[in-house]
């Protein structure tokens, strides 16, 4: 697979297609881009030299993604393999990764973050949807979610853990370790619906209850092309 090494905008135009840049193979950014529209990367992506990628659409790589900065996409960011920002990684839609999310700063999504393994962030961890990693997740700072949190192996959070749904670890669950400064009950307490799994080792457990599930419908991400659709797929 052929890698573009991108140093400006006007190289990064000769990738320019009807929904926004599509580029078939891997791509290097030399610079911070913004782009309008979708990015659309075969490969993998970096943006190195201290640079950070924010896109008016969504970023879609068949790789990893590796910023130096920060990554942010109006729409979703996905990829299959993993995503790793020096700043924060934010979205407007989903966040998804075939293996890990790490980010220096902090992890926010409009909609749900998944990854294959973990999920850490230095700062907080914030969800509209849910949080599922399929190994650990771990926060500087707090870990929210609108809907359920769910880690195969332990979770990790230096102030408190927020879900209206179900919390639920493979392992361990600790809440309120921050080490910096003091900290008060209400940032060390665990607050869900419902704990199913895990053993809280340190943390105030509080359970609110589970919302009374409603029938919801099925979101589908699709790519069109020349009016006609070429792919779509169940994203939850």
């Amino acid at each position: 697979m052929e890698t573009y090494i991108i140093k400006s905008q006007e190289e990064l135009n000769k990738f320019k297609d009807d929904y926004g840049y599509h580029i078939k193979g891997n791509a290097e950014f030399r610079y911070s881009a913004e782009i309008k529209g979708r990015l659309l990367v075969d490969g993998y992506l970096e943006v190195k030299s201290g640079g950070s990628i924010e896109a008016g659409g969504s970023i879609e790589v068949g790789r990893s993604i590796e910023v130096d900065g920060s990554i942010k996409a109006c729409g979703y960011i996905e990829t299959g393999g993993y995503i790793k920002a020096g700043g924060y990684i934010k979205a407007g839609g989903y966040i998804k990764a075939g293996e890990y999310i790490k980010a220096n700063w902090y992890i926010e999504a409009d909609g749900y973050i998944k990854a294959g393994g973990s999920i850490e962030a230095d700062g907080y961890i914030e969800a509209g949807r849910y949080i599922e990693a399929g190994r650990s997740i771990e926060a500087g700072g707090s870990i929210e979610a609108d809907g359920y949190i769910w880690a195969g192996y332990g979770i990790i959070s230096m102030l408190q853990i927020t879900c209206k749904s179900f919390l639920k670890a493979g392992l361990r669950i600790f809440a309120g370790t921050c080490n910096w400064r003091n900290i008060t009950d209400e940032e060390k307490t665990i607050t869900c619906g419902k704990l199913e799994g895990g053993k809280i080792e340190y943390g105030i457990l509080k359970e609110t209850g589970l919302p009374e599930e409603k029938p919801q419908g099925k979101r589908i991400k699709i790519r069109i092309d020349g009016g006609k659709i070429i792919e779509g797929e169940i994203v939850d």
